[in-house]
């Protein structure tokens, strides 16, 4: 991600939805990463005026969700990988 020019941020959702919009508020561009389907982090959103820009769901990445499970790196790496991939060309 150090290759890109844009900052990068990680909000958690587990804020409130006023803090999230302050987070984000100066973001060129918000990307939403939901863990699952069940795209909690996504309905976090609902009723705010934050407008993603892309959305990532780390099981489609092949990402099998394990709870607490120790992260692996290739997981990280296919997550970073779609977040680049979201982004405009330069």
């Amino acid at each position: 991600m150090q290759q890109r020019p844009w900052r990068y941020q990680w909000t958690h959702v587990k804020k409130s939805a006023a803090s999230l919009e302050d987070e984000v508020r100066d973001a060129d561009r918000v990307i939403v990463i939901d863990g699952c389907h069940d795209c909690c982090a996504t309905k976090k959103l609902v009723g705010t005026t934050i407008s993603p820009h892309g959305h990532i769901v780390a099981t489609d990445l092949g990402i099998e969700k394990k709870g607490k499970a120790e992260v692996q790196f290739a997981e990280i790496e296919r997550v970073v990988a779609a977040v680049h991939n979201t982004m405009p060309e330069e």
